[in-house]
């Protein structure tokens, strides 16, 4: 499986961007996406999760204001971040969690909130 995260940048306060995760390989056996983040001297935390049913649950810090989608047409999972705040800034990760607990990583993407 390999994952290739796209969309970051810099945004300023009260931006929005969308992050893509494209997924190939044995996408068969994927169960749970997520997108993670980790700011400089912090823990990666988790941000955002959908499972293969469509359920998602988010951080509390990001509810009302991300939303996580899956496109199974296109492998593709998105994090749409609507109202950016500079404590958003990180780089984010996208995971995918197979049904045999196995899980993958993309190589990040920098999302940087400032004016």
């Amino acid at each position: 499986v390999q994952l290739v995260e796209s969309g970051g940048g810099l945004v300023q306060p009260g931006g929005s961007l969308r992050l893509s995760c494209a997924v190939s390989g044995s996408i068969f056996r994927i169960y749970t996406m997520g997108w993670y983040r980790q700011a400089p001297g912090k823990q990666r935390e988790s941000v955002a999760r959908i499972t293969s049913d469509g359920y998602t649950n988010y951080a509390d810090s990001v509810k009302g204001r991300f939303t996580i989608s899956r496109d199974n047409a296109k492998n593709t999972v998105y994090l749409q971040m609507n109202r950016l705040k500079p404590e958003d800034t990180a780089v984010y990760y996208c995971q995918a969690v197979a049904t045999d607990g196995s899980d993958y990583w993309g190589q990040g993407t920098q999302v940087t909130v400032s004016s």
